[in-house]
């Protein structure tokens, strides 16, 4: 006798329970009004905002602050450029005079823009808020969100003549297609 026919004469004397159900339950099935409805909300949260960067809490930073960041992997040769502003600089990013949501937006949409453009070096000039109510505001926001941005490997503040504590230079990931013409440059020298 196989597993299935002991289970069977096992059960052979099991009956079913009967359930009344407590609660009348509508249909599950939606109509089609419904189904373009739900499509069509779900379409436009999508569409609303893919900027992640939040501006819920942000760690304050004093005005002549030096803001300093490094992922994982970054060569410190590559980092000490940075620092010493040695990279030509692509792109500049202003965010003077913007609100912390008007800056939030465009520091989101610098970053895809360099991005897309193959730009490894930008400048984010944020201020340093000195002698206001509420000091270096968007520089502590500007500290707070390129860290969660996977495609910034390092910031660090500038050099004087770009703008000291009042700015950042910002070293972004290679894109695939420069990775790639860097690997091949490379292997022709062996």
């Amino acid at each position: 006798m196989n597993d299935n026919e002991l289970f069977r004469q096992q059960m052979q004397d099991v009956k079913r329970f009967k359930v009344t159900p407590k609660v009348a339950l509508k249909s599950q099935r939606a109509t089609d009004d419904a189904l373009r409805q739900r499509r069509a909300a779900a379409q436009a949260i999508t569409e609303q905002d893919t900027n992640f960067l939040s501006a819920d809490y942000i760690h304050p930073v004093a005005p002549l602050d030096v803001l300093e960041f490094r992922r994982h992997g970054v060569q410190h040769g590559v980092y000490k450029n940075l620092r010493l502003g040695k990279y030509s600089i692509d792109a500049r990013l202003d965010l003077h005079r913007l609100t912390v949501e008007q800056a939030r937006a465009a520091l989101f949409q610098f970053v895809r823009d360099c991005l897309e453009h193959d730009i490894r070096c930008a400048l984010i000039t944020h201020g340093k808020g000195e002698g206001r109510e509420q000091p270096a505001l968007l520089k502590s926001c500007v500290a707070s969100w390129l860290p969660c941005i996977d495609e910034v490997l390092a910031f660090h503040s500038a050099q004087k003549h770009h703008g000291a504590s009042g700015a950042t230079y910002l070293l972004l990931k290679k894109s695939k297609k420069k990775s790639h013409e860097n690997w091949e440059h490379h292997a022709k020298r062996r």
